[in-house]
């Protein structure tokens, strides 16, 4: 059976110091900033931010002429509801006179139905005073 080993205090400090040895390499392997490899990357991530921010542009645009078209929309909606109001007003307005002609042409009927019924009433009361008084 293997025995565990335990690190002492030089094992696990030469351990470190090759992890730091092996981070340095890593950075030193970097390609530089003229390096063909990291010229097309930054230019690809350039390309992708222009194409982004091409596309919030045209996204922005659309979203404004909607608005609009939505605002005008609006607008012309607004416009035919104020007309139908307007129509609706107009049209209770002629109902109303309508009605208050139909009332004003039934209370002269009326008047003229009382006059004709106290007329006759009278005549028929100066008949009976002629019949009595003879």
């Amino acid at each position: 059976m293997a025995r565990f080993k335990e690190q002492d205090f030089a094992d696990r400090q030469k351990a470190a110091n090759e992890a730091k040895q092996a981070m340095l390499a890593r950075f030193k392997a970097k390609p530089a900033e003229d390096d063909p490899a990291v010229q097309a990357r930054k230019a690809e991530r350039q390309a992708i931010v222009e194409a982004r921010a091409k596309r919030e542009e045209e996204k922005a645009r659309m979203k404004r002429e909607r608005e609009e078209q939505e605002a005008a929309e609006r607008v012309a909606r607004e416009a035919a509801e104020a007309e139908a109001l307007r129509l609706a007003e107009e049209e209770a307005q002629r109902e109303a006179l309508a009605k208050a002609e139909a009332e004003k042409d039934q209370i002269a009927r009326l008047l003229a139905d009382e006059a004709d019924r106290k007329a006759k009433r009278d005549a028929k009361y100066a008949a009976r005073k002629a019949r009595v008084n003879r």
